[in-house]
This record gives C-alpha cells, sequence and structure tokens, in this order.
C-alpha cells in the first residue's frame, strides 16, 4: 500500500538502498496546519524503511531545521543520498531561510551518517546560487532565490562527483528561465558550481527534483514542474504539469529540456525512478492531487517504467 501518515502531508522524497533495506527519506508537515501551503514553511525531514518498496514502517523525524540565522533556519528541504568511498553516507539537502514579508532564499548543504539512521549536519551551506550564471533573491518577479533539490551522483569514468540542482537562470522571461543547475566534486567534501547544464526558454519556470538515471542501458533526465510554473507560451499551448523525462547522454553537457516529455500528470510529482529487488526499473511519485484536485500527500505504490512508443512510460 502508498506510504501515508494519518496527522501530516507527504509530499518530495528520496531513497537509498543499502541493499537489504530501502530508506525512504521524506518531507513531512502537520495537517493541523489546515492549507497544505503552508507545508514549505514547516517541512521536516522523515524516514521510513522496506523491503519490497510497498510496505513501509515509519522510524519518524531525523534532525530540525537550524538555529535562527543558518542557512536552513526556517526549514529542511530535499535532497539525495550517496555513499562515499570512505563508506560514509552523505544527505545532501536544501536548506531554507524565508525573509520577512515573503520569499525565501536556497542553499545546499550536508548531514552525515554511519548507517543511514543516525545523522548529523555538517556546518553549511555547501553550494550556493552566484550570480554569473543564476538568478539570486531580488532580480526578477521569481518569489524566491531557487537553488535546491541536490540530486548528486558519481562519473564512474571519471571519478568526479556532480551535482544537479533546480535553479534559475540570469536571463529570459521570468516566466521561462527554469535551468539544471550543476556543481562538481572530486570528494564530496569540497564543491565547485559550474555554469547551468540546460538553457532558459524551455518552457519552465522551475525544474524540481532533477534525477539522472539509467534505463534499460539509456540514461534519462527526470524533473518535475507543475502548470503554474509552465511558462506562459507553454500553457498557451496547451500543455499541463506533472512528471517529466529527456533522454540525455552521459557525461551530461548541453541537456536540451524543451525535448522532456510529460512522464505522469501532476496528480504524481516529484518522482524518482529505481531498481526494485528484482532489478526492474520502477517510478514512486507522491500523490499530488485527488480526482477533485484536492491535496493528498501520500506516496505511491511502485510503478514499473520502461522505454516504449519512442519515449520513456509508466508501464503499470
Amino acid at each position: 500500500m502508498a506510504f501515508s501518515l494519518p496527522d501530516s502531508w507527504i509530499w518530495d522524497f528520496w531513497l537509498a538502498d543499502d541493499g537489504d533495506l530501502f530508506h525512504l527519506f521524506y518531507l513531512h508537515a502537520p495537517k493541523s496546519l489546515g492549507d497544505p501551503e503552508l507545508r514549505h514553511r514547516n517541512a521536516r525531514f522523515g524516514h521510513a524503511t522496506s523491503r519490497d518498496l510497498r510496505e513501509w514502517d515509519d522510524l519518524g523525524p531525523i534532525f530540525p531545521p537550524g538555529a535562527d540565522g543558518e542557512f536552513d533556519e526556517t526549514a529542511t528541504w530535499t535532497g539525495s543520498v550517496v555513499r562515499g568511498r570512505d563508506g560514509l553516507w552523505r544527505m545532501f539537502y536544501t536548506g531554507a531561510s524565508f525573509r520577512p514579508g515573503g520569499g525565501n532564499v536556497e542553499t545546499i548543504g550536508v548531514a552525515t551518517s554511519p548507517d543511514l539512521t543516525t545523522w548529523t549536519k555538517q556546518p553549511g551551506p555547501l553550494v550556493r546560487a552566484d550570480s554569473r550564471w543564476y538568478e539570486t533573491w531580488g532580480t526578477s518577479t521569481w518569489p524566491e532565490e531557487a537553488f535546491r533539490d541536490p540530486w548528486v551522483y558519481l562519473d564512474q569514468e571519471s571519478g568526479t562527483w556532480h551535482m544537479l540542482i533546480t535553479a534559475r537562470a540570469d536571463h529570459g522571461s521570468d516566466d521561462d528561465r527554469g535551468v539544471i543547475g550543476h556543481a562538481t566534486s572530486p570528494d564530496l567534501e569540497e564543491w565547485t558550481l559550474q555554469p547551468p547544464l540546460s538553457s532558459p526558454g524551455a518552457g519552465f519556470a522551475h525544474l524540481e527534483v532533477p534525477q539522472l538515471v539509467e534505463v534499460d542501458g539509456a540514461a534519462v533526465l527526470l524533473f518535475s514542474c507543475n502548470t503554474p510554473a509552465l511558462s506562459d507560451a507553454a500553457r498557451a499551448q496547451g500543455l499541463t504539469g506533472g512528471i517529466w523525462s529527456v533522454p540525455v547522454s552521459v557525461p551530461l553537457q548541453e541537456v536540451d529540456v524543451a525535448r522532456a516529455r510529460l512522464l505522469a500528470s501532476e496528480r504524481l510529482y516529484s518522482g524518482r525512478i529505481l531498481p526494485d529487488r528484482t532489478g526492474a526499473p520502477v517510478l514512486l511519485a507522491f500523490d499530488m492531487a485527488d480526482a477533485d484536485g484536492g491535496f493528498l500527500g501520500s506516496i505511491s505504490d511502485p510503478v514499473p517504467v520502461g522505454w516504449a512508443a519512442g519515449g520513456l512510460r509508466m508501464l503499470g
């Protein structure tokens, strides 16, 4: 059955596999807030485990936001988990700092763990938006400094670690500046910000929760963008939001995000693909809306995915 909590909304999530258990890390906020839109300011991390991606044991919260003045003083947002060459697990995550009167600045930090259960936050931030390439707070009408959702992976051939980031370019129409931000590291400790891997003008105000994954031997970039965050031009063409995919070549260079196609409607969001215990690729996503458009806030059961009709498709 889908993973849910009776008293909390659940939305973005990321996963790690220790070979025995799948570890689910998720954002949650209390339903007592009343309005689901308030969940972003109140987001916290939770942790659950499963042997089959269907039945989950909830282990509860991990760590809280930082103290006043720290990069994650308001809330902790989406990230990813990798295991370094030193055997240490690292959770790269988004710190949100909301400004008086509204809006927020997002930067990226890290927490470490020997066992995926006990986590220690490290001083941060590690990576932040740089105005050489990226939009920063107050330089457009966009209500935030978007620099979040780090997806970290290792390029096996070069030995370099890469971080993909939800970011916005420093130029273009305000409704069409979404890009895939990029940073690199030799060791997961020191990070160097790079120019974005995609260009603005592809039809997206933001490209959320990016993931680079291999499906049946072919690389694909996954991201999410809801209908309100599509550009005016994209919506005028009748496009609607959800989970998007675009085939890519590795190592990533310029990614043509304009070639992305919907994998799932926005009743599902923040999709993640991983192999199940049989090795078959499956998609998990959070249940964003019911048939009437009401916010749900739970995580779906896995759905098989594969290549069909010229693109990545859900097969179940």
